[in-house]
């Protein structure tokens, strides 16, 4: 089965001239963009052999492309039963392409998989059929009979780590022709998280609202705030010993909606990365360290210069306060803000008073 694996930059020339696609994984952007791509090149009359001049043109309409386009028939595995796609399938009365999405084929009980290889073995000249699956072990079997059936495969992997989702936020910009630093990335990060719908939605605001190169100040100013006021903001200026930065981040956050349990989990991690660089060796570089660690070599610089003036006894005392702020503000306190304002002078207090 041949494979391709796309993040961001998909388009009608990525889907060859192969009437059957499978996309696997679990990314919906991803999946979402390479059925949109199959369907543009079906439109297009890209998707499959071209027909003679003299046929009707995309879509089954004139040669000029003002008849309609293809029919289009998007329904998910799990809510076929058997003999349902052979009927989706069949030629329409009115001639011309058809396109089947069969979304999730890891659901599809036991017939309609069968069904799905005998169909992708011998496809209909005016039919395109598209087939995502999540991955994994179940309805493996779909894959294997689409595999056998020759057909294309689109892995879109998910993008879970720091680096993946820079390289996402690279590719987004410079498919629109424009380019941000790794601060501009970093913050952008920070402000949005990670979805990537988000992030992709964010990257095309920028790109249309800004010109020159989209830097951390940009996204500041564009985001009015919500970059600098975010859980993890909060982590870092009370555990650089800023105390009256750090409560003013926090009502910020609160203000403009940051959920109070983003806020314990970002202390919570801020405080273990801590622990985790301070207890490693000083000798080593912070590429080294963070390959070992598994983190950006960034990070692991940022933590260095946190650690200072921390103990670990001071350490392991704001992360228990963290975890009584963790369970008040999950419910056992009346007021949310209040426990979160307590903990960050309780970490404020550790830091500068260790035992």
């Amino acid at each position: 089965m041949p494979t391709q694996q796309p993040h961001s930059r998909q388009d009608a020339a990525l889907v060859g001239s192969d009437p059957v696609t499978v996309v696997v994984g679990e990314e919906e952007l991803l999946v979402e963009r390479a059925v949109r791509a199959v369907l543009a090149a079906s439109a297009a009359g890209t998707a499959r052999v071209p027909q003679p001049a003299s046929a009707a043109g995309p879509g089954g309409g004139s040669a000029d492309g003002a008849g309609p386009g293809p029919d289009v028939h998007d329904v998910r595995a799990g809510d076929l039963s058997a003999g349902q796609l052979s009927m989706l399938t069949s030629p329409s009365l009115f001639g011309g392409e058809s396109v089947v999405i069969v979304r999730a084929a890891q659901d599809a009980n036991s017939a309609v998989a069968a069904e799905l290889g005998q169909l992708a073995a011998a496809m209909p000249s005016d039919l395109v059929l598209v087939v995502t699956h999540a991955g994994g072990a179940k309805g493996k079997a779909v894959l294997t009979a689409l595999s056998k059936a020759g057909a294309r495969r689109i892995d879109c992997p998910a993008v879970r780590r720091f680096g993946e989702r820079m390289d996402f936020l690279r590719a987004e910009f410079a498919r629109a022709g424009r380019k941000a630093d790794d601060g501009g990335s970093r913050a952008l990060l920070d402000a949005v998280g990670t979805d990537l719908r988000d992030l992709a939605a964010a990257c095309d605001q920028l790109v249309a609202d800004t010109t020159g190169v989209i830097t951390a100040q940009v996204v500041s100013r564009y985001w009015r705030g919500r970059a600098e006021a975010t859980g993890f903001s909060v982590a870092d200026r009370v555990l650089e010993g800023n105390l009256v930065e750090a409560l003013a981040q926090l009502r910020w956050a609160l203000a403009i909606g940051t959920a109070p349990v983003l806020i314990t989990s970002a202390l919570a991690r801020g405080i273990r990365t801590l622990g985790r660089v301070g207890s490693a060796s000083r000798g080593k570089s912070a590429v080294a360290l963070g390959a070992d660690l598994g983190m950006p070599s960034w990070m692991v610089d940022k933590a260095r210069q946190q650690a200072r003036g921390w103990t670990a006894d001071g350490l392991a005392r704001a992360h228990s306060a963290v975890a009584l702020a963790d369970a008040q503000v999950k419910g056992e306190a009346a007021n949310a803000g209040y426990a979160l304002e307590r903990v960050l002078r309780v970490i404020a207090e550790c830091r500068a008073k260790p035992r």
